[in-house]
């Protein structure tokens, strides 16, 4: 039988409810991201101390997921055009007397500059995103993505493309923090997990979209410089769109607050939000203190570095070693994001069923699967059926992608709430993007001076790394999820 159970809520009023203790803390549990810190006792529909739950899902909803994922798919236009067009610039700067092999090991140093001056950007943006608003960040980094792609097409040397491209990047890395931070503010935490694989189809979906936009054009005889330009003034559409219509709060919009997840770090052991005390070390003292955190962000120096691999280096693979037309390898390179937009929705989908550590199980399910796909490669040969390269090849986006959009993304907002989920989801990234730098220059000289195949083997290793760290945060996480279920049963006030 069911004991009446109360708690207290924000300033001192209680809630009752006629369930029993063990099994609503397990319903929390459930709900709760698998890479949460310190799980506080608090029943999972308990209200948030700011205001009551929305009134459902309204038109204006709608209209902020539809500009976020517009928004942020723009974005691509502006980020996968070096990856589309480097077989033809390396061809462009080979008629310029620079070797193909010494200009794919520059143009791979350019990206992976590129990579540091993302990740740095996103250790600061995040923060700038919780303290000055997510909306702000957002378009800003739609403007500086389309000033730099401008100055990279009309560039004329590795200087300028270098800054162009570090000034793109970290531009950036505000865009998906500010996605992060607006979509805190205007969605309940109940549905964080299916409102984040949808705004995470952006980076997918859109990636996938805009390379198979610019394998057209590159099909119609379009050059490099013109990709370029096409990304820019399609973005500079977005982002106009985004200026007039998108909205920081839904307060903004006559609507209430939505509640956040009350076993946040900075929510106190009865579910209510702690005091802020202002200022960023507010917002990060929670975050570093958590073991959860840590074992996430190791987890996205892996996830990324093969993320960004096969996001840069796939074209010139099918091109170089497939043997695939320009045209055909751009196409068949966006296959990886968007079966992977597949996965993070089965990803999605799975991890609310999969009961107290359904994230971390996803993770390491579809790690070590890669894994195996990633050693296939390696004994693929040169020039052979070129659809069993790339069908692996999407295989391995279809069990990556899912496991890696959970990262900085729904348990972001888990960890942060509405006060820090932009930082979290910065710090995650940021991490991750420092071991993204490698996908670049190494990853270049690699294939140079050892072939594909091995480059493929030390992805291969990566993922297991990986996978068995995803492993030790699912055993590590439901031991901590069921002992706290006895404690917060013994701890339950009849």
């Amino acid at each position: 039988m069911g004991k009446k159970v109360c708690f207290k809520q924000g300033r001192g009023a209680q809630f009752g409810s006629n369930v029993t203790f063990a099994t609503q803390a397990q319903m929390t549990l459930n709900e709760r991201d698998s890479s949460s810190s310190s799980i506080a006792p608090i029943v999972s529909q308990a209200p948030s101390r700011r205001g009551p739950v929305p009134a459902g899902f309204t038109r204006w909803h709608l209209l902020t997921i539809s500009l976020l994922v517009l928004g942020y798919s723009g974005y691509y236009f502006c980020r996968s055009d070096l990856s589309v067009v480097m077989p033809l610039l390396i061809r462009d700067l080979g008629t310029h007397g620079i070797a193909a092999n010494v200009a794919q090991v520059r143009l791979g140093f350019i990206a992976s500059a590129g990579v540091l001056a993302y990740a740095l950007g996103k250790f600061v943006c995040g923060s700038l995103a919780d303290l000055f608003g997510g909306r702000n960040n957002f378009l800003g980094g739609m403007a500086g993505a389309i000033l730099f792609t401008l100055l990279f097409a009309v560039g004329g040397g590795f200087p300028l493309f270098t800054l162009a491209w570090m000034g793109n990047r970290l531009f950036q890395s505000s865009g998906w923090v500010g996605l992060v931070k607006v979509s805190s503010r205007w969605f309940s935490y109940s549905v964080y997990g299916t409102v984040m694989a949808v705004l995470s189809l952006s980076y997918l979906f859109g990636d996938a979209a805009a390379r198979e936009t610019m394998s057209l054009l590159l099909d119609a005889g379009m050059g490099w410089r013109g990709i370029f330009f096409t990304g820019a003034g399609l973005l500079a559409l977005l982002l106009v769109a985004n200026l007039v219509l998108l909205r920081e709060t839904p307060q903004q919009r006559g609507l209430p607050a939505p509640v956040t997840n009350p076993l946040n770090v900075y929510a106190d052991k009865d579910g209510s939000d702690k005091p802020s005390a202002g200022g960023l070390g507010s917002i990060l003292r929670p975050l570093l203190a958590s073991k959860f955190f840590w074992m996430v962000c190791g987890l996205s120096l892996g996830t990324t570095l093969l993320r960004e691999t096969f996001n840069l280096w796939t074209p010139t693979y099918f091109a170089e070693f497939v043997g695939l037309t320009n045209a055909q390898a751009a196409s068949r390179s966006a296959l990886f994001p968007l079966f992977g937009g597949v996965s993070v929705l089965l990803a999605g989908f799975l991890s609310d069923r999969l009961g107290l550590n359904g994230r971390s199980l996803v993770l390491f399910g579809g790690l070590a699967s890669a894994t195996a796909c990633l050693f296939l490669l390696v004994q693929i040969p040169s020039h052979g059926n070129p659809w069993i390269p790339v069908a692996l090849v999407t295989l391995v986006g279809f069990l990556l992608m899912g496991p890696y959009s959970y990262l900085a993304g729904a348990m972001s907002m888990d960890f942060g709430g509405d006060k820090g989920s932009a930082t979290a989801a910065g710090i995650i990234d940021g991490v991750g993007y420092l071991a993204g730098v490698l996908s670049g220059d190494t990853v270049a000289r690699i294939t140079v001076l050892y072939g594909w195949q091995r480059a493929f083997l030390a992805l291969a290793f990566t993922c297991l790394m990986t996978a068995l760290v995803a492993l030790v945060l699912a055993i590590t996480q439901r031991r901590e999820a069921q002992a706290r279920v006895r404690e917060l049963s013994k701890g339950a006030v009849a």
